[in-house]
């Protein structure tokens, strides 16, 4: 989910590899469909786990891409659904995350457009601080745009 707070800041969740906490990189809010749930119903409940935020107005779908990397052991192949989320609440809490979440989630952070395209560090995906800043200044998409695959 690409969750802006009213200053339009975004939150994204520092990751690493629990093998290697060197290798680190940042990410948006998100995870798998559970049993029977929407996409949308899955990204209200990652959100609330891995942020505490249950407050939010679900936008459209904004991007969609497959993925292929290594992470943890295994070599994870998804396919991932953006949708725009917006919220007043900033404070966050991680209590919520899963057992694999809490060996490989260091923290979050609230960023400006200006603070992601100014940094040095890997996000993901790796073009988030050009989709961002097209979002912020012609809004969403009429519909959602297909981003190209990305494998590590």
């Amino acid at each position: 989910m690409v969750l802006l707070d009213p200053d339009n800041r975004v939150l994204l969740l520092h990751g690493y590899e629990p093998g290697d906490p060197s290798s680190t990189w940042w990410f948006t809010p998100g995870g798998g469909l559970e049993g029977t749930e929407t996409r949308e119903e899955a990204a209200r409940r990652e959100l609330a786990e891995e942020t505490g935020i249950t407050d939010v107005e679900l936008g459209p779908v904004l991007w969609k891409r497959h993925c292929s990397f290594p992470f943890d052991g295994r070599r994870w192949d998804q396919d991932e659904w953006y949708y725009l989320g917006r919220t007043h609440w900033t404070a966050t809490e991680m209590s919520g995350q899963t057992d694999l979440e809490r060996r490989s989630v260091s923290g979050l952070r609230w960023w400006t457009s200006e603070e992601l395209s100014a940094s040095h560090e890997t996000v993901y995906p790796t073009t988030f601080a050009e989709l961002l800043r097209r979002l912020l200044d012609e809004g969403p998409p009429g519909a959602p745009v297909l981003l190209a695959t990305e494998s590590v």
